[in-house]
């Protein structure tokens, strides 16, 4: 019988395919497609091979005048919008100077006091709250605690290894004396779900960028499980077989923001605001500022520098004159 030719691939799934080719995180997977699916919709589905430059700048324009996002939101559709044009269509996008560009916006970052802290962890159920303790013990970002496989903890040496974090940096962050218990007897129950997988032949855990070829056992071996599991069999075909992913990072938010409303703080608090908090109160206790920059992972000290507006002691550290009178 003849052979019949497979068709080509729709724009969307090379996008995916350039981008992963790249080692680009999944999440910026999925905006990046996201904003390239509204931008052809902009356009009435046109296909972006037709379009060009000043329709480019017709859509950040809207973004930006008719939408009113805001500036981070708008760079983040451009930067998807470059990379469909020069890695996907291999175009060049030139003559954008006519874009509307959306005002930048300087905030300051919500910060808890120890007590608010402290009754806001104690109102945080089971996982949760050790779940909680990490991040703001170690100021984590929620993704970089879900992400966190058994090796990665070492109690000897008190510390946590964040691998692969934001910019794709590996970095150390101190395991808080206080959630050691805990975690110790969460890693117990979870080793108890992972004996009990491997008997009913779920399968392995999902590894990063083809370590699974490269340590062919590495996914059914403990130290690669993850530290705080689902506790759900994930089916997603894009993850081969049924395993056992990473707990959601929904199910934390949720559970965050229900603290937060059981505690009556008058804050808009969520689970970033630990990492607030946690580089807040190391420059009160007189860190130094680069020391709080590489427990971040902020590859610019200028990044750190905004702690500094929202110190106990006031705005940039100064004391009111009307204290003295």
């Amino acid at each position: 019988m003849p052979v019949v030719p497979s068709p080509p691939p729709r724009l969307l799934d090379r996008v995916r395919q350039a981008l992963r080719l790249r080692h680009y995180s999944p999440r910026t997977e999925d905006a990046y497609v996201a904003w390239i699916r509204r931008y052809i919709l902009f356009h009435r589905k046109t296909h972006p091979q037709l379009l060009g430059e000043a329709d480019v700048t017709a859509f950040l324009t809207h973004l930006a005048v008719t939408e009113q996002v805001s500036a981070s939101t708008q760079n983040q559709a451009l930067g998807a919008l470059l990379f469909l044009y020069r890695h996907v269509l291999t175009r060049e996008l030139e003559g954008l100077d006519g874009i509307v560009r959306a005002r930048p916006a300087e905030r300051l970052p919500v910060v808890l006091s120890r007590g608010e802290v402290r009754a806001l962890l104690h109102l945080l159920p089971g996982v949760f709250r050790t779940i909680g303790t990490l991040l703001y013990g170690g100021g984590l970002r929620l993704s970089e605690c879900l992400e966190l496989r058994v090796k990665d903890v070492d109690f000897d040496r008190r510390q946590i290894v964040v691998r692969r974090g934001k910019g794709d940096k590996d970095r150390t962050v101190p395991l808080p004396a206080s959630a050691r218990d805990a975690l110790l007897q969460h890693l117990a129950r979870v080793h108890q779900m992972f004996d009990a997988d491997r008997r009913v032949g779920v399968g392995g855990v999902v590894l990063p960028h083809g370590l699974a070829r490269k340590y062919p056992n590495a996914p059914t071996e403990w130290a690669w499980q993850f530290v705080f599991p689902a506790g759900r069999v994930c089916r997603d075909p894009r993850f081969g077989g049924p395993t056992r992913y990473h707990l959601h990072e929904s199910a934390v938010q949720r559970a965050v923001t229900a603290a937060v409303r059981a505690s009556g703080l008058g804050k808009k608090v969520s689970c970033h605001t630990f990492r607030h908090s946690f580089a807040t109160h190391l420059l009160e206790d007189g860190y130094d500022i680069r020391t709080v920059q590489e427990l971040l992972g902020h590859r610019d000290v200028s990044t750190t520098m905004i702690y500094t507006h929202v110190l106990s002691r006031g705005a940039l550290g100064v004391r009111s004159p009307a204290d003295a009178l």
